[in-house]
């Protein structure tokens, strides 16, 4: 061997071949970090809302720090019937849950998201202001007082 080359008995010089017996052991060290980091969460819809519309939306940054409050109907519920529910997480819950949930939630978080808190309110349209306010109620007691309202984008028709 002369200069990392192996000499062949004919006198011919070639490279080595590359080892491959660790690759897949950092592969897997990889995917396993990035399971780690990955955040992801997906909360089971057990409350039904038809999402307003709007013409003036911005999106959400830095998903780690916003906490969903779902507040609608059940599933199986016609229009016009029934009660509204709260649903935090993937449970349904009363107003005065909200504020346990809220600390809960900033326990998890980091302290920059913790900071950053910010309360998404996906509420059906039909939902009446009188729980809303109740919700907004209990989220100044939490001091959760970044509030966002969800809503699609409503198209713009104009007249020609």
């Amino acid at each position: 061997m002369r200069n990392g080359l192996f000499e062949r008995n004919d006198g011919a010089r070639e490279m080595p071949g590359l080892n491959m017996a660790s690759l897949p052991d950092l592969i897997f060290t990889v995917l396993f970090f990035f399971m780690i980091v990955t955040h992801m969460r997906h909360d089971e819809q057990k409350v039904y809302y038809q999402v307003p519309q709007g013409t003036e939306l911005q999106k959400l940054g830095h998903k780690g720090s916003i906490v969903y409050i779902y507040v609608g109907r059940q599933p199986d519920a016609r229009k016009g019937e029934g009660d509204f529910f709260i649903q935090l997480n993937n449970r349904l819950a009363k107003v005065s849950d909200i504020k346990a949930f809220i600390e809960e939630e900033r326990q998890r978080m980091s302290a920059d998201d913790q900071a950053r808190l910010t309360v998404s309110l996906k509420a059906d349209g039909d939902v009446p202001m009188s729980i809303i306010s109740d919700i907004k109620r209990e989220l100044q007691q939490a001091y959760a007082l970044k509030l966002n309202y969800s809503a699609t984008e409503k198209a713009n028709l104009k007249d020609n």
